[in-house]
């Protein structure tokens, strides 16, 4: 072999060792990276996992609000019906009572008002059993009407109520 043949077979000697040196560089980076994307991904999911875990307790402590809020409002309905019905139930009888005569209702009257106009004798000196002013009474329809506004006053106030009780409940 001449000089220059060995030369070149040392070059390419040389060449195919540092690209073999490269290549085994390469392969350790390789290895390192590897060991280090995998630690990374490691530590992503133990962190999803970690963010998921945490968002699923929130979702079961607003739920559980969320269900107390629908127990109590429930309850708070249950009550407004129940105070409705026997309101209705009431004013029901009431009515009844008005309309049969078993009930009447009466006004007192102010005997000595001269500017009212009505001319009401004073009170007699029999004996009864009513020890009270002198009183007059209604009229049954205008009895109804009466009845009928002080059914929608109590429903009204009833209703209110349950707007307040819900309202309470909510923003709490």
């Amino acid at each position: 072999m001449t000089p220059i043949q060995s030369l070149a077979s040392l070059v390419v000697l040389a060449l195919a060792l540092m690209g073999a040196a490269a290549g085994a560089a390469w392969q350790v980076q390789d290895w390192r990276m590897g060991k280090g994307l995998a630690e990374q991904a490691s530590q992503h999911q133990a962190d999803l996992t970690s963010i998921s875990n945490a968002a699923a307790g929130q979702a079961r402590t607003e739920q559980d609000k969320r269900l107390a809020i629908e127990q109590q409002l429930s309850a708070h309905d249950q009550q407004h019906i129940r105070e409705l019905s026997d309101a209705q139930r009431t004013q029901a009888t009431l009515r009844d009572r008005l309309a049969t005569a078993d009930v009447r209702l009466s006004v007192l009257l102010d005997a000595t008002d001269s500017a009212s106009g009505c001319k009401v004798p004073p009170a007699s000196n029999t004996v009864g059993v009513v020890h009270a002013a002198r009183r007059a009474q209604l009229d049954p329809t205008h009895a109804q009407r009466i009845v009928a506004i002080t059914d929608d006053g109590d429903n009204a106030i009833i209703a209110l109520r349950a707007c307040q009780a819900y309202v309470r409940a909510v923003t709490h």
